[in-house]
């Protein structure tokens, strides 16, 4: 399981007993990007007495995709065949996590979705919910993707599939990563299935969303889908001069 943080001190020991519990046989990667608050000392003092948490010190804040990335990286380079994320400040539920364990055993990559039936949200304004469920329609428009959550962040991979997705040429660093993955999933022919989870809105510490983010992800998004498009019209018309010729 990676976990990347920063400024999670008042989250960490909390979401990593939780997670311990949860799948007690899982080991637990933090992902600390030098947080200032102390988060990667604490968690360095909690893997000192559990051989099943390891911490990973980086330089500096660098973004989501690119702490996944380091942590993809080293989960394969350990000899895992399963790697998770899931965020550190607990709207990811640990408890949740033998759930998307279990739909791996049928497909290459688990969502823990919001938005499909059974799936919710607790303690998100309405303005939020809009804006994910807004977001992740127009993402099922731009790349004709059927996901219904591809941007939730607490998903489950096969060793396999990762080293299929190509993340040598990743460029998305902030949330679009999670779309980015879904996609190259799907394009690869990877089974990629969701699975209800309830997301839970932090207690404690400040949000990373931020409106650059949001604007970061909506012109990603928008650029793939029309480059997606544009290849979809040539290979139309390609097909169409052919049986016409």
């Amino acid at each position: 399981m990676i976990i990347p943080t920063y400024n999670e001190l008042e989250n960490i020991a909390r979401i990593l007993s939780r997670t311990r519990k949860a799948v007690p046989a899982a080991h637990v990667l933090i992902a600390d990007d030098n947080s200032p608050d102390g988060t990667g000392k604490l968690a360095e003092e909690i893997s000192s007495g559990d051989d099943h948490v390891h911490v990973m010190h980086r330089l500096g804040k660098e973004g989501l995709g690119a702490a996944y990335l380091a942590g993809f990286e080293w989960g394969i380079n350990a000899g895992y065949d399963v790697l998770v994320e899931m965020d550190a400040d607990g709207s990811h539920q640990p408890e949740q996590l033998p759930r998307l364990l279990a739909a791996l055993t049928d497909a290459d990559l688990v969502l823990g979705s919001r938005w499909v039936k059974g799936g919710e949200v607790v303690n998100w304004p309405k303005s939020r919910e809009a804006l994910s469920r807004g977001g992740n329609l127009w993402t099922r428009i731009m790349l004709g993707i059927p996901l219904r959550d591809a941007t939730g962040g607490f998903r489950a991979f096969r060793r396999e599939t990762l080293l299929g997705l190509g993340l040598d040429n990743v460029a998305s660093a902030g949330y679009c990563f999670q779309v980015d993955l879904a996609w190259r999933a799907l394009k690869g022919g990877f089974r990629v299935v969701e699975v209800p989870i309830t997301f839970i809105e932090r207690e404690y510490g400040a949000s990373k969303m931020s409106k650059r983010i949001v604007i970061e992800a909506l012109l990603l998004t928008t650029l793939w889908g029309v480059d997606h498009r544009a290849k979809q019209l040539r290979g139309l018309l390609a097909r169409r001069k052919v049986l016409t010729s």
